[in-house]
């Protein structure tokens, strides 16, 4: 049996997403640039156009930061009896840009991954004519 048309279980896809690698072959890479996504993979030449990120990791990026930046700040704010906003600027904003910088590929190619092991492609775009139906 060939490798590449071997079935892939889920979280072996989800962690080559992690991994932002090609989650059939794990040997292409998913982005050509930062977060800009490969018509196909160079390896194995799985198609990755149907499987569109949108909006998701954004989401779940800010989510994540959210929930790791927060705590810290409250704890900061306890232990230092209410330190200046300059402190809380210089601390947090830093740490939330590069989290996010760091993050965001990461979930975009676990949810390309995430897409692409349940099938879940987006549609055709529409062929711009009108239905003839009444």
């Amino acid at each position: 049996m060939n490798d590449q048309n071997a079935p892939v279980d889920f979280w072996t896809a989800l962690t080559r997403g992690w991994f932002v690698r090609c989650p059939r072959c794990a040997k292409g890479r998913l982005f050509s640039s930062f977060l800009k996504m490969k018509s196909h993979c160079e390896a194995c030449d799985l198609g990755l156009e149907p499987y569109r990120a949108d909006d998701a990791p954004a989401y779940f990026t800010i989510f994540v930061v959210g929930h790791i930046v927060v705590p810290l700040v409250l704890v900061v704010e306890k232990i230092a009896d209410q330190p200046p906003l300059w402190v809380h600027a210089l601390l947090w904003l830093p740490l939330s840009v590069a989290l996010a910088l760091y993050l965001l590929p990461r979930i975009k190619g676990a949810v390309i991954a995430l897409l692409w092991v349940q099938r879940i492609a987006a549609p055709k775009p529409a062929t711009g004519r009108l239905d003839p139906s009444p």
